[in-house]
């Protein structure tokens, strides 16, 4: 009898634990949501009011001033010396026509207060210093209007702003639904209002989590931070190892950087692995793949090599090269990128020099065994 009052209290200690935790977790769950809500509203009105200064002092209030472009060059090198990332010539044109695109904001005041929610959408309280206005906020996360200041036809922009604005959209909801031309289908189809109502709900694979939030390559960039990470335990574990392996093959290889990030247009990626390797004097672009290795992995690859060949190469340097490693549990397959090398005889040396991909292959299905090995133990 004793033992059954125990077991019952103890499952109704359980059941009052379980609620407990699930209370706790939408705690953290919420307050994550919205730090990443908060950053999101001080950058996106930071940029408004960098774009500001650019077009109403720095221009003269002329959205097309005779040296704006000399002048944006300028700010991007003396910014970028003092800040960091963030500021190249291409965002702070970005800045501009942020503004120009949303030009009936109120006057912002440079020094930003606390932050506060109200049903989802975050209002910066600003406090008021001389010469400036009351405070104003975004309700958009900055990734948003760099989206829609993509979309060239105003009522097709104001059209999408309204409907994030009313669905709560994340990012990838609005670049689906801009992708798929939902203003046009809207405005061709009879029964608009069916089509806002069904067609503008989310999917489940439009959901961002808090993570994501503030794994943002723009919040992180805003906000200095790096951004070195991995989406499983096995890539991060392939990641390091591979790194300290090609460090052990000798003294060719230098560490660069991981998680090196690059953008082209406004596109993001992802650099798993950058190298440096001293007898051929280039930049090796490493890429780690989980799943079955395919053509526009390449084709995704060069895209890197033709970034790091502009913007990572150094004048004396030869061109990058890359490397694409597939880790497919079932088999493993390495593949250098040579053809954007100048000549066949550069190619053939850097095949001389670097690790045989059979090499390469050995390791990566060595490594990927004793990591499930590992897993296996734990679970245990």
């Amino acid at each position: 009898m004793a033992n059954k009052r125990r077991r019952a209290a103890l499952q109704v200690s359980l059941v009052g634990y379980d609620v407990m935790l699930a209370d706790i977790a939408r705690v953290i769950e919420g307050a994550r949501h919205a730090a990443a809500r908060s950053v999101n509203v001080v950058m996106t009105t930071t940029y408004w009011l960098i774009g500001r200064r650019i077009v109403e002092e720095d221009q003269g209030g002329e959205t097309r001033a005779r040296y704006g472009e000399a002048l944006l060059e300028r700010l991007s090198s003396d910014l970028a010396k003092r800040f960091g990332r963030g500021f190249s010539a291409r965002n702070l044109r970005q800045m501009r026509a942020f503004y120009v695109a949303w030009p009936k904001q109120q006057t912002l005041s440079a020094e930003f207060g606390t932050a506060s929610s109200s049903k989802g959408a975050v209002t910066i309280r600003q406090t008021q210093s001389a010469g400036t206005s009351p405070s104003t906020s975004f309700p958009l996360p900055w990734s948003h209007y760099a989206r829609l200041l993509q979309v060239q036809n105003p009522f097709a922009r104001a059209f999408y702003e309204a409907e994030a604005l009313r669905g709560g959209w994340s990012i990838r909801q609005l670049n689906r639904q801009i992708d798929s031309q939902f203003y046009e289908r809207t405005a061709l189809s009879r029964d608009k209002a069916t089509m806002l109502t069904k067609h503008a709900r989310s999917r489940p694979q439009d959901q961002v989590s808090p993570e994501e939030e503030i794994k943002d390559p723009y919040v992180l960039e805003f906000l200095g931070l790096k951004d070195e990470y991995s989406e499983t335990d096995v890539e991060e574990a392939l990641i390091r190892h591979l790194e300290t392996f090609l460090l052990e093959l000798g003294g060719d290889f230098t560490f660069v950087g991981r998680q090196r990030r690059l953008r082209v247009g406004d596109a993001w990626y992802r650099v798993d692995l950058l190298f440096f390797h001293r007898r051929l004097h280039c930049l090796v672009v490493i890429d780690l793949k989980l799943g079955e290795l395919t053509h526009a992995d390449a084709g995704q690859m060069h895209l890197y090599l033709n970034y790091a060949r502009e913007h990572w190469t150094m004048p004396d340097e030869s061109p990058p090269v890359g490397l694409i490693l597939c880790a497919k549990k079932d088999h493993a397959v390495a593949r250098y990128a040579l053809e954007g090398l100048p000549n066949k005889v550069l190619a053939a040396e850097y095949r001389t020099v670097l690790p045989t991909e059979r090499v390469l292959v050995e390791e990566i299905e060595k490594t990927r065994r004793q990591i499930e090995v590992r897993g296996k133990a734990r679970r245990r």
